[in-house]
């Protein structure tokens, strides 16, 4: 009698799990449960959860004003880099009107020196599409070198991520950015 009640004991304290066609016996888990019974937290002050969220608001916007002056910065140098393009353009187109005058007085003078002044012209606008073409080359570039700073900038997001000891450190360093 002793013997069944030892072996009752015995299949009270395992379970038997099928974990997808393995099947294997554990130990029951109890629970007890005056462990779930926590003591409450005390409030904070709320004098302090003020301060601090005043802290985190100013420490965020400090960093989105830092982030839209980079951000304006290179967008006055892209203004500046087109704005000096279109005055190299006009300085090119006003060079043009002043060898079609040329032209015009060269007409009257042969057709030796009409074909010389065609050429002169042709030579002129590729050299002027040439000066616009590296323009945009270096816009181009400009642009490409931002991206390029914004993706290293987005990876070492992640290359810079601590070593967590436990899930709840990760979640609140993930919150934080």
């Amino acid at each position: 009698m002793a013997g069944s009640i030892a072996s009752n004991l015995d299949s009270c304290e395992w379970e038997v799990i099928n974990d997808d066609g393995f099947v294997y016996k554990r130990k029951k888990r109890r629970i007890d449960p005056t462990s779930l019974i926590h003591a409450a937290d005390p409030d904070p002050d709320p004098a302090v959860v003020v301060k601090q969220r005043r802290k985190r608001k100013r420490e965020a916007l400090v960093k989105l004003k830092e982030k839209y002056e980079s951000e304006i910065c290179v967008w006055n140098h892209l203004s500046d880099s087109l704005k000096a393009m279109q005055e190299s353009v006009n300085l090119k187109q006003n060079e043009k009107v002043g060898d079609e005058r040329e032209g015009g007085i060269l007409l009257e003078m042969g057709n030796e020196d009409v074909g010389r002044s065609l050429v002169d012209e042709l030579v002129l606008q590729v050299e002027a599409q040439e000066a616009i073409i590296r323009n945009f080359e270096q816009l181009c570039d400009v642009a490409d070198s931002l991206c390029n700073a914004q993706e290293d900038k987005m990876n070492q997001q992640f290359f810079n991520l601590p070593i967590w000891n436990s899930p709840r450190q990760l979640m609140s360093s993930l919150c934080q950015d």
